[in-house]
């Protein structure tokens, strides 16, 4: 992908790709990017969740790579998860805090080996992430190194992700288990494939050099995948319920208010941000957050606020109409609303009912 200057936005190295598919192109994380295709969102959004596969450009995504002796010591100081339980091969969800305890981002960690990991970061925080990471570093025998820029990222997702994938890669995928990764080739490159996504469906993301992106991409549309947006991504995202930075997660939340203490091992030691989330977790959430279900017309959209038994408690962080499940949301409200008290969401000025439910809002049909 390149970078281009403070006012213009980046290109992925598929840009032109998504242009000659008449992608309409909007700022996203400092990107241009393809929010749908021709097609439309809710077309991109039945490939995936109907028995067939979608292919995604997310290269505005942040790799980074840590290496040298220290490199478990410094991971496990700089996030919060436990990596000394992750094994060659393996994924893992984690978060990046600051010392008050609220995030800086959420990754993933892949092990490489001992002494060997590879990150993945959210775009619009690759800059912040990066800097954070190699001002820890220079306490700890590490090197963190930005491969971004030399990255071409896809995620290929859907029911028929193996069977498109298989023909172009030298590793039988069978075999990569979920949450899990290999290093194979691809067309003659090396390539990181993990069975991981977004999207609720089994699937893999793609990590490759840029010098093969095009390639790639055509093929796995010609092989029958269909091309998918920022829109899509999102309604599919929603319905699992999975966290979004900027969204769920924040610079406002510890992991105590967005419900990520699983990720977040306080018994493995010290780790920054481990002190003031033993606090906050002593003294109670701030705000709690909760999925919730509308029980009449309408769509809960980001920031519409919420109501429990007629006052004002807190407001929606992610919000959609679900082909599957109808209006369906995030949000955080006040402690003491989370689990009880009438619900109703401010749609055009008027009070829509809704009531408490589970994630995922649909069925997950990823392979575990």
């Amino acid at each position: 992908m390149s970078d281009v200057g403070a006012n213009k936005l980046a290109k992925t190295s598929l840009h032109e790709e998504h242009i000659r598919l008449d992608g309409k192109m909007v700022p996203f994380a400092g990107f241009d990017m393809p929010v749908q295709y021709s097609a439309g969102a809710l077309k991109e959004y039945h490939v995936v969740r109907d028995d067939g596969a979608g292919l995604f450009d997310i290269s505005h995504m942040g790799q980074v790579r840590v290496t040298g002796a220290d490199s478990l010591k410094f991971l496990q100081y700089v996030t919060t998860n436990d990596v000394s339980k992750v094994v060659d091969g393996q994924v893992q969800y984690s978060g990046l805090l600051n010392t008050e305890g609220t995030f800086i981002d959420d990754i993933t960690t892949y092990r490489i080996s001992g002494n060997e990991y590879y990150l993945c970061i959210n775009a619009a925080n690759r800059h912040k992430d990066v800097a954070h990471l190699q001002e820890k570093a220079a306490h700890f025998d590490v090197a963190v190194a930005d491969e971004s820029d030399d990255t071409t990222l896809l995620a290929l997702q859907g029911a028929k992700a193996q069977s498109m994938l298989q023909p172009l890669v030298d590793t039988d995928l069978e075999s990569i288990g979920y949450y899990k990764f290999a290093q194979v080739h691809v067309n003659r490159k090396t390539a990181i494939i993990s069975r991981t996504g977004y999207t609720g469906e089994d699937g893999f993301e793609i990590y490759i050099p840029n010098s093969i992106a095009v390639e790639v991409w055509r093929q796995l549309l010609a092989g029958g995948a269909g091309p998918i947006g920022l829109a899509a991504r999102d309604m599919l995202r929603t319905e699992m319920g999975y966290a979004l930075y900027g969204h769920e997660i924040s610079a406002a939340v510890t992991p105590v208010e967005a419900k990520l203490m699983w990720i977040t091992r306080l018994e493995k030691g010290d780790f920054i941000g481990r002190n003031a989330v033993i606090a906050r977790k002593a003294e109670g959430p701030k705000k709690r957050l909760i999925a919730l279900k509308l029980t009449g017309r309408g769509i809960p959209r980001e920031h519409y606020k919420v109501y429990v038994d007629g006052k004002e408690s807190g407001e929606i962080t992610s919000g959609m109409h679900s082909p599957m499940a109808g209006g369906v949301a995030l949000a955080y409200v006040k402690p003491e609303h989370a689990e009880s008290g009438e619900l109703s969401v401010v749609i055009r000025n008027k009070h829509v009912p809704a009531e408490r439910t589970t994630t995922p809002f649909v069925r997950s049909n990823v392979r575990r």
